[in-house]
């Protein structure tokens, strides 16, 4: 009976240590989740009414499968190869702010060209093909995120026991798909909140009537103003994280930008970064299409 009481007391010891480390990890993780937050939310709210929750929660299944295959990852990365930690960190940094300048040369350069290839996918199998690609792009933009993200709950335990790495990495893991995606949700059906409130306070007094038409207003009113404004934070997270991973990983570049604010030198890396990653992609699209002449 003493040994069970024993059993319990330890229980219940790793789990006051669990705790407290996961308290940590989430403070130094919640710079990069506010940032995968800004970018998932501006990849996701580009969809149809219809079809916003089912594609949600294809991405979100996609960034539970990422973290499934990050994790075991991680941990043996960690215990027996972390020589390669940084080199991943960096290809991830390339991605980030690859897309983060290609979204930026699509925003200044390619309006007409984007407007005129969602009129020519009207159909439903184009509308679907277009879908499927934008749900690959998120999920590919959130592995390399959760990458970042357990790296540095991952650092925030080094040296502790591994049973307590597992739990707590695996906590923060689990938390950011659940709260950045959830939060996702609830944002790009704020416009169908907004209908229903005006729907329903038909029948209302007239005081609830019009607290409820207003705010059912303010919601619709506000979504397509929130999107936009996501579309630029989105952005500017890829290239801070991006960026960010040669700043941190690279004292050469770390130094060069010392005497600048750090995410001043981190939109600059990425910018920088993303530009020749995006000069060298084009030049690569010519060689590919002059081959196929």
């Amino acid at each position: 009976m003493t040994g069970f009481f024993a059993i319990l007391d330890d229980i219940a010891t790793l789990m006051d240590d669990v705790s407290i480390m996961a308290k940590v990890a989430a403070k130094k993780t919640a710079g990069v989740l506010g940032d995968d937050l800004a970018v998932g939310a501006e990849k996701a709210s580009s969809f149809r009414s219809s079809r916003e929750l089912p594609v949600l929660w294809a991405i979100t299944k996609g960034s539970f499968l990422n973290k499934l295959i990050i994790l075991p990852f991680a941990f043996l990365l960690t215990a027996f190869a972390p020589q390669f930690i940084v080199p991943i960190l960096l290809i991830g940094g390339v991605y980030l702010s690859y897309e983060g300048v290609e979204k930026i040369v699509e925003t200044f350069f390619h309006k007409k060209e984007e407007h005129l290839e969602f009129v020519e996918n009207e159909t439903e199998e184009e509308i679907l093909k277009v879908e499927k690609a934008k749900i690959k792009s998120t999920i590919i933009t959130d592995f390399i995120l959760s990458v970042e993200i357990i790296m540095i709950a991952l650092g925030t335990v080094t040296g502790e026991p591994l049973l307590d790495q597992i739990i707590v990495v695996s906590i923060i893991a689990i938390a950011a798909t659940i709260g950045v995606y959830g939060i996702v949700a609830l944002m790009v059906r704020m416009d169908d909140t907004g209908y229903k409130l005006v729907k329903k306070a038909r029948n209302k007094p007239s005081f609830i009537k019009s607290a409820m038409v207003v705010t059912g207003k303010s919601l619709v009113w506000s979504l397509p103003k929130l999107i936009k404004l996501l579309a630029v934070v989105g952005t500017i997270a890829m290239l801070l994280v991006g960026g960010g991973m040669f700043v941190h990983n690279i004292h050469q570049i770390h130094d060069f930008f010392h005497a600048l604010p750090v995410m001043i030198a981190e939109i600059i890396t990425g910018l920088l970064v993303g530009f020749i990653a995006f000069l060298i992609m084009e030049g690569f699209k010519k060689i590919k299409k002059s081959f196929k002449k």
